[in-house]
């Protein structure tokens, strides 16, 4: 797999293993996963934080802190949905 920068590769890595820790697998299609990876990197590029490209920010450091991947919402989603909102975390 491969990715267009250094930081989308670090990106990748970093969510391969939350997703192992935290008992969540990637999604197992490339183009959903290449999607929020570089929408999330896009995110760390322009805000300085993994902000999930899925979620709307604030402006609100503090608030938007919810929305750093994995998001808060992720648990719920991934359990209730299958997925969470982008797609990157499945059951």
């Amino acid at each position: 797999m491969r990715f267009e920068n250094d930081l989308e590769a670090e990106f990748y890595e970093r969510s391969k293993k939350n997703a192992e820790t935290t008992g969540y697998k990637l999604n197992t299609d490339w183009d959903v996963i290449t999607t929020a990876v570089k929408g999330i990197c896009n995110n760390k590029k322009e805000f300085g934080e993994w902000y999930c490209f899925c979620q709307k920010r604030t402006g609100d450091k503090e608030q938007d802190k919810k929305i750093i991947c994995p998001c808060a919402a992720r648990t719920r989603d991934v359990e209730t949905r299958g997925s969470c909102k982008c797609g990157l975390y499945i059951k």
